[in-house]
């Protein structure tokens, strides 16, 4: 096989060849628990997408009348200690809870798997100084470095989603690094470089197809990690601000004074974050053990 044919050896995807039907039937008949993690994450799109026809009631709008209801057939979750409709909250609050994911994960692959790029391609000192800045940002933990930014920023949405994009970008980064590290010693690589291949087509050619799959695994739990830190910080009081509905907000503030009497206010927020992080991580276990060849065999 001569350099030209080396440098172009495509990469073989599990399901490659197959139709989207096909390969989603197969997934969910190796991989059932990945399966239903699939379809928590779409009904949590679908809550998002649809909130204003899937409610009844204005998710801000409070009757002092009808306070700390318990579950009904008026309330279907309840109603909090201002009279509002839990469930009308719970369902706008996904809008918040996934938007701020998706945006902070998307945010942060896009930096990291740059950051990893250029750190794994170029190594030498351009490397050393990347890997010395990414080990001071991840020498906090996750949670403190982010209630530190939206201390200095603001709680506001958006620098919500700053502090949480600024503390995942270190975990993508160093995850391409490591993936470029291990693919650009490759023999097509070297065959690519023997041909005169620029730098910029070795990588968008050669390395980056190789790395894509880790990337997404790692995105797909890296959601369920944003949304528990949202969550985190708007029950600090650090995120999302009133009167918008959080899931971590309808369970601090005034709302933790009724806990002994109402137990729905906690409850269902709680279950609605434990929920969607279990489906996350479910389904990014299961494109874990498809996508990762060292693990094919072992289970």
């Amino acid at each position: 096989m001569d350099n030209a044919a080396v440098a172009k050896v495509p990469l073989v995807r599990p399901g490659a060849g197959q139709s989207l039907p096909m390969a989603l039937l197969r997934f969910a008949r190796s991989k059932p628990l990945g399966a239903t993690g699939g379809l928590i994450i779409v009904a949590l799109i679908f809550c998002a997408l649809t909130a204003d026809l899937i409610q009844a009631q204005d998710p801000l709008q409070q009757n002092s009348r009808e306070r700390l209801i318990p579950p009904g057939a008026n309330y279907v979750m309840g109603s909090d200690e201002f009279g509002r409709d839990l469930y009308s909250r719970i369902v706008h609050g996904s809008r918040i809870s996934l938007g701020v994911g998706v945006v902070a994960v998307g945010i942060a692959t896009i930096l990291g798997a740059l950051i990893g790029l250029i750190s794994g391609y170029w190594g030498g000192r351009v490397d050393i100084v990347i890997q010395r800045f990414v080990d001071a940002i991840m020498a906090f933990p996750l949670l403190i470095l982010a209630m530190i930014i939206t201390s200095m920023l603001g709680a506001t949405i958006v620098n919500v989603i700053v502090a949480i994009s600024v503390v995942l970008t270190p975990r993508f980064s160093r995850i391409v690094r490591g993936a470029v590290l291990s693919v650009k010693e490759t023999q097509y690589v070297d065959a690519a470089r023997a041909i005169g291949a620029a730098d910029r087509r070795i990588l968008w050619t050669h390395i980056r197809p190789n790395v894509t799959a880790p990337v997404i695994i790692v995105a797909t739990a890296a959601l369920g990690t944003s949304i528990v830190t949202e969550a985190s910080l708007s029950f600090l009081g650090l995120g999302t601000p009133p009167p918008y509905p959080s899931w971590g907000g309808m369970i601090s503030g005034s709302s933790r004074a009724y806990l002994e009497v109402a137990w729905w206010i906690a409850f269902f927020p709680g279950a609605a974050i434990t929920v969607t992080v279990l489906g996350f991580n479910l389904l990014g276990d299961a494109l874990r053990d498809v996508w990762d060849p060292r693990l094919k065999g072992t289970k």
